[in-house]
């Protein structure tokens, strides 16, 4: 009985991460973003969301949308972290989940806090989501494809381990390359103010159309039950450090309209 329980356990540490779920990057690399977005902040922004977070950072609230999970009272916000559309295909008023999805749930958060009739516990609420969401939009699984998830289907190998082509761009690839997120937002390209306008330009819409070119990659580049490794690493974790920068870019962007 001692051995069968034995190989009982072994199999669910083995098989878990192949069959659970991951939904946007993990704390690592939503940390990163947010810290990015720091540096791109004008000054008047910086004070406004001092004051909301009450000296929190953004990298620290970053991950709120994602801690709240737990709690059903917000299981409305559940569709929120993504938004599905077939590739090649323009997002219409009729693609709109009746749930929500990612580009709304941008929008909104981003309509509440430019009203000032908002209510400051309100504010905060929708700043530490819309915080989140915006580094969702760059993850480029968070615009993929419906009926696999956005990749949480595709089981694939992480080394060793069992694990899926969604967890892999969230989180494996971040976790092995061992930088915490200030590290890697202290490590991004260095760009030209001609560089960052053109990454800042176009809309919301335009931003996810970018994401899902991606998307379109990162599913050509595995195979179901692929063993993914170090090759991996060489050819896509440049792409993910890249997204980081581009969410960080952005999120001040939208960020200063808001604030600055």
């Amino acid at each position: 009985m001692k051995l069968q329980y034995i190989w009982i356990l072994f199999l669910l540490m083995v098989l878990k991460p192949m069959f659970s779920y991951s939904y946007d990057w993990g704390k690592t690399g939503h940390r990163a973003t947010g810290q990015i977005a720091d540096k791109y902040l004008t000054k008047k922004t910086k004070r406004a969301i001092h004051k909301l977070l009450d000296g929190q950072s953004m990298a620290f609230v970053s991950t709120f949308a994602d801690e709240i999970k737990s709690d059903d009272s917000y299981k409305k916000y559940g569709s929120w972290h993504y938004v599905n559309f077939p590739f090649d295909e323009e997002y219409k008023e009729e693609t709109r989940s009746e749930h929500g999805d990612l580009i709304q749930a941008i929008e909104t958060c981003v309509k509440i806090l430019k009203d000032k009739k908002t209510l400051r516990k309100d504010k905060v609420f929708y700043l530490k989501m819309l915080i989140h969401f915006v580094g969702d939009l760059h993850q480029p699984l968070h615009v993929g494809r419906g009926e696999d998830k956005g990749g949480n289907d595709i089981q694939v190998r992480w080394f060793k381990d069992g694990s899926n082509l969604h967890r892999v761009w969230d989180s494996d690839m971040i976790d092995y390359y061992g930088m915490s997120y200030t590290e890697l937002s202290d490590n991004t390209t260095a760009l030209s103010k001609t560089q960052i306008i053109e990454i800042q330009k176009g809309s919301i819409i335009d931003w996810v159309y970018d994401s899902q070119h991606l998307a379109k990659k990162v599913y050509a580049s595995a195979n179901v039950g692929e063993k993914l490794s170090y090759r991996y690493m060489y050819n896509y974790f440049p792409i993910v450090r890249s997204q980081l920068q581009k969410g960080g870019i952005r999120l001040a962007k939208i960020l200063n309209e808001i604030f600055g």
